[in-house]
């Protein structure tokens, strides 16, 4: 009975695995099974304990992610029922975009129960005016979970512009800090843009690092030591490349474990995560659900604190209460019918994704010595250099899909030739262009189906 269950069975080998699949293959080449990655990294047919690196140790994820729900705070009493009524039907947390400094906030959170409800405020504009009102209209903010998303840099990156300059931003967010009190979180950085953009995964975790360090070499600069004891959320969007995105959000917690004890910050981040809008299609919208489907399970095996799921008709639709239920229920049947909320850090000891994960992380981490070696990210957004590199990247993937190699069911494969859209449209679902005057190129967000619907609603009209 002390006999283990397996000590029977002789050991099989990564040698000899190798030996068996070059017996069956008759003759073939074992290399032609390896495939290669646009990161630049070999996928091989199979993974074995006698080939894994031992990952350097990982934080730990989340014990449990929370359902989020993006809600736009147009009006703050029609906002405030709002919130209510999906914390009502599951949301668990609640991300607020506030368009305005003069929204008014005892409105907008009268009755609502904040101690038990983590808050995202994703704010259009950069106040200390806002922290002040915000901090006035939460009586307490001891064992509440309030986060704040000031990320000057990734306004600058999106829009090419500062808020306002670069030394009035940077005075403005040392006065944010100041008042952070207990706020869980103050800073924030995006790093769903880059994705959106279509940038690499070892680039989003490259730029990221890059990102982040700008805050730290600020916070160290000016003394900011309360921002030391703070979590940064990092922002994140995840695409349909299931093991690999796992592997890229673990990768993210031990960069930034890696990156935030050279400055004696806390290592561990907060990781709020939307599904791509890269891969999201006009025709066939119901396959959107599938994506997000399988993009909301990797944000949660590879340890997101919370997933915002994207409903199915967001890139066309306004925001309804359809949708967003569909949407939100996607998160309800992963938690409490599939039981993706019984295990932390789900995916240790998975070969593949330990694999990936440390491969990931190396290759960021070299493109984040280059960067600083350059001057550092806000340099080389200046000098045009990420934008540069976004582009190949996007290009690259963007030629994949043309060709039919990187395929999106629906669009480029199995398209139903009796889809209309045109009548449906109620959200512009191209990338808008304007011209404006701006400090450096902007990161422009654009998704992969875009010419091949504008021409299939050019011929609707025929």
């Amino acid at each position: 009975m002390s006999k283990r269950l397996f000590d029977e069975f002789p050991e099989v080998s990564a040698k000899m695995w190798k030996q068996k699949i070059q017996f069956d293959l008759k003759g073939g080449d074992y290399n032609a099974l390896i495939w290669n990655t646009p990161e630049g990294i070999d996928v091989k047919p199979f993974y074995h304990t006698d080939e894994i690196v031992a990952s350097p140790s990982l934080s730990p994820g989340p014990a449990h992610w929370k359902i989020t729900q993006a809600i736009f705070a147009a009006r703050e009493e029609k906002t405030n029922q709002k919130v209510k009524d999906v914390l009502n039907c599951g949301a668990e947390s609640i991300w607020l975009t506030i368009p305005s400094e003069e929204t008014g906030l005892s409105p907008l959170l009268e009755g609502i129960d904040l101690s038990s409800t983590p808050f995202y405020f994703d704010t259009h504009f950069l106040s200390p005016g806002f922290v002040k009102k915000l901090n006035h209209s939460i009586p307490s903010l001891k064992n509440r979970q309030v986060h704040i998303h000031t990320d000057i840099i990734g306004h600058l990156a999106r829009s090419g512009n500062w808020f306002y300059n670069l030394e009035k931003d940077h005075n403005l967010l040392r006065e944010i800090c100041t008042l952070s009190g207990e706020f869980s979180t103050v800073i924030s950085v995006d790093l769903s843009l880059y994705q959106n953009a279509g940038a690499t995964m070892v680039q989003q975790l490259a730029y990221a690092l890059a990102h982040a360090n700008e805050y730290l070499n600020f916070t160290e600069q000016e003394k900011l030591s309360t921002l030391k004891q703070q979590k940064i959320v990092f922002k994140t969007a995840v695409g349909s490349n299931y093991f690999f995105e796992i592997a890229k959000l673990r990768a993210l917690r031990l960069l930034w474990s890696t990156l935030a004890s050279e400055y004696d910050a806390l290592p561990e981040c907060h990781i709020l995560v939307q599904p791509s809008r890269r891969n999201k299609t006009l025709y066939d919208y119901n396959v959107n659900m599938l994506r997000t489907t399988t993009e909301s399970m990797s944000a949660i095996l590879g340890g997101a604190d919370a997933v915002c799921n994207l409903p199915y008709d967001a890139i066309y639709h306004k925001d309804n209460e359809f949708a967003e239920r569909i949407a939100r229920n996607q998160l309800l049947i992963l938690k409490h019918e599939s039981y993706f909320d019984k295990a932390a850090n789900p995916a240790d000891g998975a070969y593949y994704i330990e694999d990936i994960t440390t491969r990931l992380a190396e290759k960021a981490l070299d493109i984040f010595r280059q960067i600083e070696a350059g001057g550092g990210f806000l340099k080389q957004l200046k000098d045009h250099t990420i934008q540069k590199k976004i582009k190949e990247s996007a290009r690259a993937e963007q030629q994949e899909f043309d060709k039919g190699q990187e395929v999106l069911i629906g669009t480029n494969k199995y398209p139903n030739p009796e889809d209309r859209m045109k009548e449906n449209l109620e959200l512009y679902p191209f990338v808008k262009t304007h011209t404006r005057k701006t400090l450096i190129e902007p990161i422009i967000e654009r998704r992969l189906s875009e010419q091949i619907e504008q021409d299939r609603l050019k011929q609707e009209s025929h």
